[in-house]
């Protein structure tokens, strides 16, 4: 059971009615002392690609499909949110091999048509999935705002690597509840709600058709939908498709209504759940 005090003190530093301005933000060495004595904030983190991809792998060994299925099939009913994240995070976790950075530019900054900045990210990161990011090293990064999203939608920066080991060590603290019923009843009524997606249907479209399944907010369901798709239950028949404007998906961003869902991958996932 999540500290409520220690909750409420992550949560007022980056949220009041939307976010808190970064030079807005007040904390006191008191409160922080106490969020983190319970477990929900944290000291900035300084790690390296290579030993970020070295953590991930070890402690994604010792986590079971089991309990990832368990996890998240369990957040829809009590809205444990942060336990949904795990499901994304777990399955990209799978798809990494240990390597060392490798670099190849991810964009192009430009002045007077001429290019004058390259941002990288890791190659070998980057073919893993669509989404994924590695960066060469990680200074002084902010854990408690990917706390505070972790808790707050069930998590933003799925596709980074130091979002995917945080997450996964956050979760090894969990005790997993099982699912009750109401879960597996809103899972197949999600299910069912994708199925019956019209072929031509975005994501945006399914996001407001999954409003009346389970009680969430708009923040919540795109979060899901990101999740689903991260993980292949969602999946792409094509990437050769337009874009709708400016939008802030990233694994669901190539999905349509006609795809439906992946039955293997919801097999896979909840299968002993769904007979």
């Amino acid at each position: 059971m999540l500290d409520k005090k220690a909750k409420q003190i992550l949560f007022k530093s980056f949220w009041e009615n939307g976010w808190v301005d970064s030079k807005d933000r007040q904390l006191s060495k008191e409160d922080f002392e106490y969020a983190k004595s319970k477990g929900l904030m944290f000291e900035p983190l300084n790690i390296s690609h290579n030993e970020c991809i070295e953590k991930i792998i070890l402690i994604k060994d010792k986590i079971s499909i089991e309990n990832i299925s368990k996890a998240f099939l369990s957040s829809l009913s009590s809205k444990r949110l942060e336990l949904r994240s795990s499901l994304s995070t777990y399955f990209l976790a799978n798809k990494f091999t240990k390597h060392k950075y490798s670099p190849v530019i991810s964009g192009t900054s430009y002045v007077d048509g001429k290019p004058k900045f390259h941002s990288y990210t890791c190659e070998i990161c980057k073919e893993v999935q669509y989404g994924v990011i590695g960066d060469e090293k990680y200074e002084e990064q902010d854990l408690n705002v990917l706390n505070f999203e972790r808790l707050k939608w069930g998590g933003i920066r799925h596709g980074d690597l130091v979002y995917i080991l945080f997450d996964l060590q956050q979760f090894e603290r969990e005790q997993i509840q099982e699912p009750l019923k109401e879960d597996v009843d809103i899972l197949k009524n999600i299910l069912r709600t994708i199925e019956t997606s019209g072929a031509n249907d975005y994501p945006g479209k399914l996001e407001t058709r999954l409003k009346d399944t389970l009680k969430s907010s708009k923040t919540e369901r795109e979060v899901l939908i990101e999740i689903l798709a991260a993980i292949g239950i969602l999946k792409p028949k094509s990437y050769d498709r337009p874009i709708r404007g400016k939008n802030d998906w990233t694994f669901a961003e190539y999905w349509r209504g006609e795809d439906k869902y992946d039955l293997d991958t919801v097999n896979k996932y909840f299968g002993s759940y769904l007979k």
